[in-house]
């Protein structure tokens, strides 16, 4: 097998099952694995081209005669929060976000857990144990960073975050990977009692934030499915740009009203 050879991804196509998302048509994909053979540069190409990864595979949809899932990034330069979103920001000022390394804990695990159940009981991630966990935090081979949010207890106000982070209760977490351009949010989960706090929607609005203060372009948010309500919160992040067959374009979309309302993973 030739260097060349051995550096081109392989593609591999799912067998058709019921789509998640739009009730009656059935969903493939095309896939292929990641691994320390490939380019970096290939990798990050993949993603920034429309793949998402899920631990080492990167795989974008290959449905016969539907194209409703689009690739969507947030252009963060020219973000600019509505008065819900403002609201949102200003509700969570307690909340405390720290970058750290890809490693999982039985914390964070605890918190996913409790998600799971409470809003995604049916789907397909109900069944994922602490390892399944522990593979999708740190199995990958590209830069992939945890961004936890924690809440600094009110009756102990003399601990510093800085020092003793692990003290403060653990609100929220995002999974993320650094792309060459931008940032690709992968997975987030959040403590579902808070509900009122609009965390999922929080969560977005600081890697906006925190995207522009690397001095990268986009926040990329995976996909957008026309026709799909799970979806509609994406196109409140605007503006925004959706990956066509002619390459990533502005949208013209309206965006979905600034209301309340939590992603959905």
């Amino acid at each position: 097998m030739t260097e060349q050879h051995k550096n081109f991804p392989e593609f591999y196509v799912t067998a058709a099952q019921p789509c998640p998302y739009l009730p009656g048509r059935l969903e493939r994909k095309l896939f292929t694995h990641l691994n320390a053979d490939k380019a970096p540069e290939m990798i990050d190409k993949l993603l920034r081209g429309g793949f998402r990864r899920s631990q080492n595979i990167a795989y974008i949809p290959y449905c016969e005669g539907c194209q409703a899932c689009v690739s969507v990034r947030v252009r963060v330069d020219e973000f600019e929060p509505g008065r819900t979103m403002r609201r949102i920001m200003d509700r969570n000022t307690s909340l405390r976000a720290r970058r750290i390394a890809p490693v999982p804990t039985s914390e964070q695990y605890g918190l996913f857990r409790s998600y799971i159940d409470s809003r995604h009981s049916d789907g397909g991630m109900a069944d994922m144990t602490v390892l399944d966990y522990a593979m999708m935090v740190e199995d990958s081979v590209i830069d992939t960073f945890l961004t936890e949010y924690r809440v600094k207890p009110e009756d102990l106000p003399h601990l510093s975050f800085q020092t003793r982070a692990d003290s403060w209760p653990l609100k929220a977490v995002a999974l993320c990977d650094r792309l060459a351009d931008g940032i690709s949010m992968v997975y987030s989960f959040y403590d579902s009692a808070s509900e009122a706090d609009s965390l999922g929607t929080y969560m977005i609005l600081d890697h906006i934030a925190y995207t522009k203060s690397l001095g990268l372009p986009y926040l990329y948010l995976g996909y957008w499915i026309a026709g799909s309500r799970k979806m509609n919160y994406k196109t409140r992040f605007q503006p925004q740009e959706h990956l066509t067959g002619n390459g990533w374009v502005r949208s013209t979309l309206p965006a979905a009203s600034d209301r309340p309302g939590e992603p959905k993973q």
